[in-house]
């Protein structure tokens, strides 16, 4: 590692002890501004990317709500406002129990650079509570979310901070949040991205991650004159992001295969159409089932549940072309990649932040795949929200056409964005470069127009 690599790390590891998300975020941007700093010495003279790696705020609190039996019940909720140089603070809340300080500040890093990339005026953020919504009921959910809400309000404002959905956030927790929002503040506004279409939402919004990390893939192997056309693909998750991964696949004509959630997977030789997808989506959004239910629905599938004794897991190592890991961050580790390289996957396009761990990214770029990491890949749906806040203060709603072509365009222009800037700095073809140069320079340079603040 370089000088620069070395003392960034080391200011990081020892402002954020146990918080390996965050130093494994940071550590592979970091890696790939090594290549800018000598270009731009500006860059390390003003402290930019130590700035950057401190968050601009961060807020805890406590949730307290009352379950169904009348007895209290206490969450911890957060919101880390990481940047606002070039735009007000967006990004998703998650709701889950694994939801941490660490994990957060690396999805709030991550989203500096992602929304940077856009080219829209959003900072970055990220939020939420280690709250469960599963085998929780309706009035529950309500509870615990104007809670929360009642909380996060002081902090956030369609000019400050733009929060969203993430995992186990959907339109039923926005409803909430929401509703909470609009009757402490007395004020309709857009102040949150993934409402309802009856009140403010966007078409194309809950499709935009899935169908943006398939726009991405169609886009990097049109550097290779090759379209989706026939290819097979294996698809992680079987929420929102993964549905929509699947239904993209299906209108550009690849063969989607898999689907799975936190018990296990399910592998269709037959290929997943739009009827088993349809069936899926109301299990997964309806019913809220498990994905083991669709090896008993669909004869074509076998359900491989999960096996924790294994270093490995048995979704990636199937015979496909493309992989959209589409579940959650560190889930293609070094074994995983080897199986999809040896299984003849050759584009792998991240629906999920940061799926792949360090070593597992090594691989797939010394075989010079077609690789998209997630802050390019998957920035369709913060590209959409933020189409959303337009719309919002436009007090307009465009048809899910024009949205769908705007989302297009922008997921074009990312790609070629980061194709550019990998190429300007002597690593062609190397999108996790460039995605990374492409982001930060927006940033920085903002950040240098702006003064020590």
């Amino acid at each position: 590692m370089s000088e620069f690599v070395n003392s960034i790390m080391a200011m990081v590891k020892a402002k954020n002890p146990a918080e390996p998300e965050f130093h494994q975020a940071v550590m592979e941007v970091v890696e790939s501004l090594d290549l800018v700093m000598d270009k731009h010495p500006e860059y390390r003279t003003s402290k930019i990317v130590e700035r950057i790696c401190e968050p601009e705020r961060v807020i805890m609190f406590r949730v307290p709500w009352l379950d169904d039996q009348g007895d209290p019940q206490v969450n911890r909720g957060f919101r880390i406002e990481m940047n606002s140089a070039i735009g007000p603070y967006k990004g998703g809340l998650r709701f889950h129990p694994s939801v941490n300080l660490g994990i957060l500040k690396f999805l709030a890093f991550e989203q500096v650079f992602k929304n940077s990339l856009t080219t829209l005026p959003m900072g970055g953020g990220k939020g939420g509570s280690d709250f469960d919504p599963k085998g929780k009921s309706d009035n529950e959910v309500m509870r615990f979310c104007q809670s929360f809400m009642t909380e996060l309000q002081r902090h956030i404002g369609q000019f400050t901070d733009v929060p969203a959905g993430d995992i186990g956030v959907g339109g039923r927790e926005i409803g909430f949040l929401f509703g909470q929002y609009k009757r402490i503040r007395n004020e309709f506004v857009g102040v949150l991205t993934g409402k309802g279409l009856a009140w403010g939402g966007s078409l194309i919004r809950p499709e935009a991650t899935g169908y943006g990390a398939v726009y991405f893939a169609a886009n990097m192997l049109e550097t290779r004159g090759e379209t989706l056309e026939g290819k097979t693909a294996i698809v992680s998750g079987s929420g929102n992001v993964a549905q929509y991964t699947t239904e993209k696949l299906l209108d550009l004509g690849a063969k989607p295969m898999t689907f799975s959630d936190s018990g296990g997977y399910v592998y269709d030789e037959a290929g997943v159409d739009r009827e088993k997808l349809a069936w899926v989506m109301d299990l997964k959004n309806v019913r809220r089932g498990r994905i083991s239910e669709y090896a008993e629905k669909f004869k074509s599938a076998t359900y491989y549940p999960i096996d924790s004794g294994l270093d490995y897991n048995p979704l990636w190592d199937h015979k496909a072309d493309c992989a959209f890991p589409s579940a959650t961050q560190n889930e293609i580790n070094a074994k995983d990649a080897q199986n999809l390289l040896n299984n003849g996957v050759y584009v792998v396009s991240e629906g999920a932040n940061m799926p792949t761990t360090p070593d597992g990214v090594e691989l797939f770029l010394d075989k010079k795949i077609l690789y998209g990491p997630g802050k390019a890949a998957n920035a369709g749906g913060v590209a959409v929200s933020g189409l959303e806040m337009s719309q919002n203060s436009l007090r307009l709603s465009w048809t899910r056409e024009e949205v769908d072509g705007r989302l297009s365009g922008i997921m074009k222009s990312i790609h070629d964005a980061s194709k550019a800037a990998a190429e300007e700095f002597g690593t062609p073809d190397n999108y996790v470069n460039g995605a990374n140069i492409a982001g930060f320079l927006k940033v920085a340079n903002t950040m240098l127009d702006q003064g020590v603040v």
